[in-house]
């Protein structure tokens, strides 16, 4: 098994301050990881520095180089003006190919036959016509993977991704989710208030206060005294 992801002792923050401290954890191909936590925790600064966004202030990050040659696709928590964007879903999952069109005006021939795969892979190929902006929520989450998975279908970072989603479409999307990750082997990592749903499907916890409460498997998670806090279980 490869190691994707590797910290070791990393600090992540911004000017005055360190939001993440002393994470030592590592990602490996084909985990599904769940990062949970309160407000203000570190789990959006964890997402900034994964994605280089953000250096570490101290310690080692290391990323494998298949990594770094394909990237990681990113599902942003979702924002009402991006609900509304005024395109259509061909549109959308297409624009997952940019980083790969570099300097080139137009989209290639093969480019488009990749959104086309990802798209019927997401089951939403009838959709392609359709304006985005009028799905709904859990059709606009296919879409979000569908674009995502454009850019690369080897890790997927999902920052809070059921965020105002129905019940119905919350099951569908962890169904979804776990699809890719078991039949299809790609690496998940899940930033999720959701511990109770997610936590079956998982296969690594990190719960991170600024620092790491817990980093192991779900089973091991169960047994701690955050673990029994955090999923409603008292001490």
């Amino acid at each position: 098994m490869n190691t994707l992801i590797t910290c070791r002792h990393v600090d992540f923050g911004y000017e005055d301050r360190d939001a993440v401290v002393d994470l030592t954890m590592e990602v490996d191909e084909g985990d599904y990881l769940c990062v949970v936590g309160a407000n203000g925790s570190g789990k959006s600064t964890l997402v900034k520095g994964l994605l280089g966004l953000i250096k570490p202030a101290a310690g080692e990050l290391t990323v494998a180089e298949e990594l770094r040659r394909t990237g990681i696709g990113y599902l942003p928590q979702q924002t009402a003006a991006q609900r509304d964007f005024p395109a259509t879903v061909y549109e959308v999952v297409l624009s997952g190919t940019l980083s790969r069109r570099g300097m080139r005006p137009f989209y290639s021939a093969q480019e488009k036959r990749l959104a086309a795969s990802c798209m019927e892979r997401m089951g939403i190929t009838e959709l392609r016509k359709h304006c985005y902006r009028e799905l709904s929520g859990g059709q606009q989450q296919r879409v979000l993977i569908a674009r995502a998975l454009c850019a690369t279908s080897r890790m997927l970072i999902l920052d809070e991704p059921i965020t105002g989603l129905d019940p119905s479409a919350i099951q569908d999307f962890y169904r979804l989710v776990r699809r890719l990750n078991r039949d299809e082997g790609v690496t998940i990592l899940m930033v999720s208030h959701d511990v109770a749903n997610v936590i079956g499907q998982a296969s690594k916890i990190l719960h991170l206060q600024q620092r790491v409460l817990f980093f192991g498997t779900p089973e091991e998670y169960r047994k701690t005294a955050a673990g029994r806090r955090y999923l409603g279980g008292g001490e």
